[in-house]
C-alpha cells in the first residue's frame, strides 16, 4: 500500500469547522443511472481525524427531515462497507444491472427505503474501509474500541457539520459484525453525554439485525438451529448433543468432533446467508436457475425478495467459521479466509460497477483514485482485533440506562442463528413485559417478538436471511417505522 501524502486534503469538499447549516460543498446534486428527482437532499464528503479520513453518506429523510430520527448505519465485517446497506438493502433506489456491459446500473426510486421516516448517515468505518482512507497506514491496524471511539468522534465532528440535526431524535443501527459495532459505539455516546461532551448527541436508542454478539451463545447457536429447522435428522442431533454435552463450540473430544463434521457435511450445500434461497455454485448458476425455475410456483416464493430487481445472487461458501463468528483476538479478512477480496457467496457486480465509475466517484465527492484506487465490498487493507468481548455487558449498560435496543433476526440465516439471539436476549434476564406473539404487516404474520423490561424487544422476520430489508423490504420499514416512532412493533 502507498503511504498518501498530505496533499490530499486539497481534494476534500467538507471542512471541519462549526456552521449554521449543511455544508453546500457536500451536496450530491446529481446521482449517475437515475434520471428522476432527487426525493431528498444527499450529502457526502469526509470527516477528518487527525490522519484518518472517515468517507459518509448523509440522505435527508423524504419526511420531515428536520424532525424525522437521524439514523447512524454501519455494515459489519468487519471491514465492509456501509453502501452495503444504501446500494442493496434500504437506500433510496434499487438498484438495476445494466443491459449492456460497461454501462451504469439503472437506478429506480426504492419504495420501501428507510429513508422515507428517517434521514441516514451510511459511514465507511474503520479508515481503510470503503472510501475512508488513512495517511499514516498504521491507522489500518484497529479493533473494536479504537473503531468506537473513532465512529464516536466522528459523530461529534459531523454533528458540528449539521447542527441543524442535533435536536433530532438519534439513533445507532447494523447488522452481521456491527453487532459489535453497534453497541460499543452506542457506549462510547453514552459516556460522552455523561461527561456532557459538546456537541450533546439526542441519542434514544440502536437496532442490531443478525448481529454477532457474545462467542459461547453464537458459537452454540447453528445446531439447534440446523435441527429445528429440519436439516439434520433427530438422531444426529441427539448423538450430537450427548457427545458434545451441549457444547457445540468448542469441541472436548474426537466423538463430538465426528459429530459436527457431520451437520457440517449435511448443510455444506445449502446458502449460508438464507436457507431458503438457492445456492449459486459458480460456473453452474445457470443449471442451477433453470431447475429452481422448474420448481412449483409455491416453492419458488419462499425465500424471495419484493424488491423488483433480485436479491445479490448467492454462490457457495462461508463467511465465519460455523459456530465460531465471534472469537476474541484478530479477525481474518475475507482475502485472508479465501484467498481472494471477493465475498463467499455474494455476488455484487452492480455495487462495484457503480461505486467505481469515474462520474459517479465525482458525484459522491470521493478522493481521487490517486488516493483510494478502487472500492471494495469488504477491505483487504486492515487488521482488525476483536478486543471488546462479549457485547452482553453492553447491551445490559445501555438498556438498564434507558436506551431503547431492537434485536431483530431474519428467521432463516444460517451465518448468525435467530436462537443465538433470542438465546442472549434471554440471557440478560430481564421480565418479560409482552409476551412471545406474531408481528403483522399489511395484515400478515410477518415474524415474532418478545419484548423485556428496559425497553429491549427481541423480533424475527419470517423468511428473511442475513440481511433482512434485502429480503423483506416491506416488513422492514414497517418494523423500523414504528420502533423509531417508540411505537409497539
Amino acid at each position: 500500500m502507498k503511504k498518501t501524502g498530505s496533499s490530499v486534503c486539497l481534494v476534500l469538499l467538507v471542512h471541519i469547522v462549526v456552521t449554521n447549516s449543511a455544508p453546500e460543498s457536500g451536496i450530491v446534486t446529481k446521482i449517475p443511472g437515475f434520471n428522476g428527482t432527487i426525493p431528498s437532499k444527499h450529502y457526502a464528503g469526509y470527516v477528518t481525524l487527525d490522519e484518518k479520513n472517515l468517507y459518509y453518506y448523509f440522505v435527508e429523510s423524504q419526511g420531515n427531515p428536520l424532525q424525522d430520527p437521524v439514523v447512524l448505519w454501519l455494515n459489519g465485517g468487519p471491514g465492509g462497507s456501509s453502501f452495503d446497506g444504501f446500494v442493496y438493502e434500504h437506500g433510496p433506489f434499487n438498484f438495476e444491472a445494466a443491459n449492456t456491459q460497461g454501462s451504469l446500473p439503472i437506478l429506480h426510486l426504492n419504495p420501501y427505503s428507510w429513508t422515507k421516516v428517517s434521514s441516514i448517515i451510511y459511514l465507511d468505518s474503520p479508515a481503510g474501509v470503503g472510501f475512508s482512507y488513512s495517511n499514516d497506514e498504521t491507522d489500518y491496524v484497529t479493533g473494536d474500541i479504537k473503531t468506537a471511539s473513532d465512529s464516536h468522534a466522528f459523530l461529534l465532528k459531523w454533528f458540528e457539520l449539521y447542527p441543524e440535526f442535533l435536536s433530532n431524535p438519534f439513533f445507532i443501527a447494523g447488522e452481521s459484525y456491527a453487532g459489535v459495532y453497534v453497541p460499543t459505539i452506542a457506549y462510547e455516546v453514552m459516556k460522552g453525554i455523561d461527561a456532557d461532551v459538546k456537541p450533546k448527541l439526542n441519542f434514544k436508542g440502536y437496532m442490531v439485525g443478525n448481529g454477532v454478539t457474545d462467542e459461547l451463545i453464537d458459537g452454540n447457536a447453528l445446531v439447534p438451529f440446523v435441527h429445528g429447522m429440519g436439516l439434520i435428522p433427530d438422531e444426529l442431533f441427539e448423538e450430537a448433543n450427548r457427545e458434545c454435552d451441549g457444547n457445540f463450540y468448542k469441541p472436548l473430544s474426537e466423538n463430538c468432533t465426528n459429530k459436527l463434521a457431520k451437520i457440517d457435511e449435511d448443510i455444506a450445500g445449502l446458502n449460508l446467508y438464507n436457507i431458503l434461497e438457492p445456492c449459486y455454485h459458480g460456473t453452474e448458476t445457470d443449471k442451477v436457475i433453470t431447475t429452481y425455475g422448474k420448481l412449483p410456483s409455491s416453492f419458488r416464493k419462499l425465500g424471495e425478495t419484493e424488491k423488483p430487481h433480485l436479491v445479490r445472487k448467492r454462490m457457495f461458501g462461508r463467511a465465519w467459521p460455523l459456530r465460531a463468528p465471534v472469537r476474541d483476538g484478530i479477525v481474518p479478512s475475507w482475502s485472508q479466509l479465501t484467498n481472494s477480496i471477493n465475498v463467499p457467496c455474494l455476488d455484487v457486480s452492480v455495487a462495484y460497477v457503480w461505486l467505481n465509475n469515474e462520474q459517479v466517484r465525482k458525484a459522491i465527492h470521493t478522493a481521487e483514485k490517486s488516493v483510494v484506487s478502487s472500492w471494495e465490498f469488504v477491505s483487504d487493507k486492515i487488521s482488525y482485533d476483536h478486543d471488546a468481548g462479549s457485547m452482553i455487558k453492553y447491551h445490559k449498560n445501555l438498556t438498564s440506562r434507558g436506551y431503547r435496543a431492537l434485536i431483530f433476526s431474519g428467521d432463516h440465516d444460517m451465518c448468525v442463528p435467530f436462537t443465538g439471539s433470542q438465546a442472549w436476549t434471554r440471557s440478560i434476564g430481564y421480565k418479560i413485559v409482552d409476551e412471545w406473539r406474531p408481528w403483522l404487516s399489511n395484515g400478515q404474520v410477518a415474524g415474532f417478538t418478545q419484548g423485556y423490561d428496559n425497553n429491549l424487544t427481541f423480533l424475527t422476520i419470517k423468511g428473511a436471511g442475513h440481511t433482512v430489508p434485502e429480503y423483506k423490504p416491506q416488513e422492514a420499514l414497517e418494523f423500523y417505522k414504528r420502533f423509531l416512532a417508540g411505537l409497539p412493533i
